[in-house]
C-alpha cells in the first residue's frame, strides 16, 4: 500500500480538529449565554454603543456564514483547496468567528423580564427542549459531512442527500432554527445582553432562510417546491 503523503495526513488532522473546534464553539456559546450574558450591567452605562458593537460583531459572522454557504463561493474555495477540504475551511472559519463573537459580545444594561420563580423551571425545560430539538434535527442530516470529515476521509462520489420530510421536518422546514429560537428566547431572565443576541441572531436566520431555500430548490428541484407546499412554516409555526 502506498504511503499517505505527509501533507494529506496534516490536512486530515486539521479537518478533525476543525470538527472539534465547531463543537467547542457551540459549548462556549452555551457557557457565556447561561453565564456572562445573564450578569447584570450597570444601568448608568449607555445602551446604544454596546448594542451597535454587538450588531457589528454578529454581522461579520453572518456575512461569512451566508457568503461561504453560497454555491458560487463554495466552488471557488474547492478549486483552491480541493473539494475534499472545502467544507473544513468553512467550518474552521465559522467556528473561530462564532467563538470570537461570543467572547467580544458587549454587556447591555437593562432587563426585559424576569419570570416568576414558579415558572422558571418550565422555561429552563423549554430551553432544554429547544437545544435537544436542534441537535436531533441536525443529527438527521449527515453530521460528518457538515463537519467536513466525510469528504476528507472517503473517496466516494458525493450524492444528492435525501430530502427530509418526517419528524420535526414535517412541522417546520428548518427545525434546527426553531430549536435555536426556543433556546435563546425562552429564558427565565432576559437581560439586555441576551436580548440583543437573541434578536440579532433570530433576525439573521429569518433573512438567511430565503437564500438557503433557493439553494435547496436548485439541489432538490421540483421535490422541494412540493415540500414547501406540504410544510408551510419556515422556522416558527404560525409566524414565519
Amino acid at each position: 500500500m502506498p504511503a499517505v503523503p505527509r501533507w494529506t495526513n496534516w490536512a486530515r488532522g486539521s479537518v478533525l480538529v476543525g470538527g472539534v473546534a465547531f463543537v467547542a464553539s457551540l459549548l462556549y456559546f452555551a457557557y457565556v449565554y447561561f453565564g456572562r450574558f445573564g450578569d447584570p450591567v450597570d444601568p448608568s452605562l449607555p445602551r446604544l454603543r454596546p448594542t451597535l458593537v454587538n450588531i457589528a460583531l454578529f454581522s461579520a459572522f453572518a456575512f461569512h456564514h451566508s457568503a461561504f454557504a453560497r454555491v458560487g463561493l463554495k466552488d471557488a474555495i474547492a478549486r483552491l483547496v480541493s473539494p475534499d477540504y472545502e467544507r473544513s475551511v468553512y467550518v474552521w472559519a465559522s467556528s473561530l468567528l462564532f467563538a470570537a463573537v461570543c467572547s467580544l459580545w458587549q454587556g447591555v444594561p437593562g432587563t426585559l423580564w424576569t419570570a416568576p420563580a414558579a415558572v422558571q423551571p418550565l422555561m429552563l425545560a423549554a430551553q432544554g427542549v429547544g437545544a435537544g430539538l436542534a441537535v436531533f434535527a441536525a443529527s438527521k442530516l449527515d453530521v460528518l459531512e457538515l463537519a467536513g470529515l466525510r469528504q476528507a476521509t472517503t473517496r466516494r462520489a458525493q450524492s444528492v442527500p435525501a430530502l427530509l420530510r418526517s419528524g420535526p421536518y414535517a412541522v417546520v422546514r428548518h427545525p434546527v432554527y426553531l430549536g435555536w429560537i426556543m433556546l435563546v428566547w425562552v429564558t427565565p431572565e432576559m437581560t439586555g445582553t441576551r436580548l440583543v443576541f437573541a434578536a440579532v441572531s433570530t433576525l439573521y436566520l429569518a433573512l438567511a432562510v430565503p437564500f438557503e431555500e433557493r439553494d435547496l430548490s436548485r439541489l432538490f428541484g421540483p421535490g422541494y417546491a412540493d415540500y414547501k407546499r406540504e410544510v408551510r412554516w419556515r422556522m416558527l409555526p404560525f409566524v414565519y
